[in-house]
């Protein structure tokens, strides 16, 4: 069977402020809409709390109106804020439930070339089991298979699974499965926690069942790691680490109960020697693709953007049963934009600029002989 893994960076729609040119653009935003959620999230508001949430606000473009640039501030029933003909803006409520709504950022359609790129990746990798990083839902998972694979020639998958995670933006992790390669057993841990209560996963860490046409049983752990990006580093890093050590812990129970062969997958967001991720690297019996003899890395020694060494940040680990099962690998940057004088890899015709590249990250995969 072929097991792959491939961060898709959403498929039909995607946060605007996701969607511009640089991340320094869209980091303030996003940084800027979590503070104002964690605020209006609040049982009470204190004066000061009031004060930062007008001036959040209007930093997110939403002096006149509720809708902003970027942001959506959806008010159903009650009363949080008033907009006074003198200007400037007002909080009236003293709590959550003083008033009724959400705040929601606003989507826009992903570039038609890029999904389609995505749908190019993803055919051309002929997986059996595909996990997928940051999908916006099952809905629209299963859309995408539906409609857009075949559009391109492409066999969509029997089975499409994507368990809702904590991420309010809408990127979640999910797995799609061929005929033959059912998904049974599945577990979720977006509501596993720290000893102090604070929520251990960023989108989630599923377990999926799937059985082989010939009757074997693997678990695939589907993750996408707290992002280098967002936030500062060093509460980055220690919430990468928290994550990393959770996994370890659900791969050492899986193993001890008697489970041979588990794959964990996906975006861990660093490079296999950074802190974060020694429990998984270090701490467990897992292996990277990488080190086999079998696989190929097309020369570049990253996943991500310009696939340095520092970009490693994708990954296939395997148990040691499964690790020894491994006929062959690679790494899929076709749908990468690939740079110029001179182009770094192979790409596909239609990638002609980076905005039509399918995702930023190579998709990898692996032939298992089981």
């Amino acid at each position: 069977m072929r097991l792959a893994v491939y961060n898709v960076e959403n498929l039909f729609d995607r946060a605007k402020a996701m969607n511009l040119d640089s991340w320094a653009e869209g980091r303030p935003v996003l940084e800027r809409f979590a503070r104002l959620n964690q605020l209006l999230g609040q049982v009470e508001y204190s004066d000061a709390d009031r004060t930062q949430i007008a001036k959040l606000v209007g930093e997110l473009g939403m002096e006149k109106s509720d809708s902003g640039p970027f942001v959506l501030l959806r008010r159903n029933r009650g009363g949080l804020l008033k907009r006074p003909k003198t200007g400037g803006i007002e909080v009236v409520a003293t709590g959550r439930a003083d008033w009724v709504g959400s705040l929601e950022l606003r989507d826009e359609p992903v570039n038609e070339h890029a999904m389609r790129n995505t749908a190019r990746v993803i055919v051309d990798l002929e997986a059996d089991v595909l996990g997928v990083v940051e999908a916006e839902s099952r809905p629209v998972l299963s859309a995408f298979n539906r409609e857009i694979l075949p559009a391109i020639g492409g066999t969509p998958f029997r089975h499409v699974m994507v368990i809702d995670g904590n991420d309010e933006r809408g990127i979640d992790v999910g797995l799609m499965a061929r005929k033959g390669y059912p998904i049974g057993t599945m577990r979720s841990h977006v509501d596993d926690c720290t000893p102090d209560g604070e929520t251990i996963f960023s989108r989630d860490c599923p377990e999926f069942e799937v059985t082989t046409p010939s009757g074997t049983r693997l678990v695939v752990m589907v993750n996408h790691l707290k992002s280098k990006g967002y936030g500062g580093k060093t509460a980055s890093d220690a919430r990468r680490k928290v994550q990393a050590e959770r996994v370890a812990e659900i791969y050492r129970r899986l193993t001890d109960e008697g489970v041979e062969h588990v794959a964990v997958i996906g975006d861990l967001n660093d490079t296999p020697d950074s802190d974060p991720l020694k429990p998984i690297i270090d701490g467990t019996s897992l292996r990277d693709i990488f080190e086999h003899d079998a696989f190929d890395d097309g020369g570049h020694p990253g996943t991500y953007g310009a696939c340095k060494v520092g970009n490693k940040i994708d990954y296939i680990l395997l148990s040691p049963a499964l690790f020894d099962k491994v006929k062959a690998g690679g790494v899929w940057r076709k749908g990468m934009w690939p740079g110029v004088r001179p182009a770094k890899w192979e790409s596909y015709e239609e990638v002609a600029r980076p905005e039509d590249a399918g995702s930023d990250h190579a998709a990898l995969w692996v032939d298992l002989d089981i």
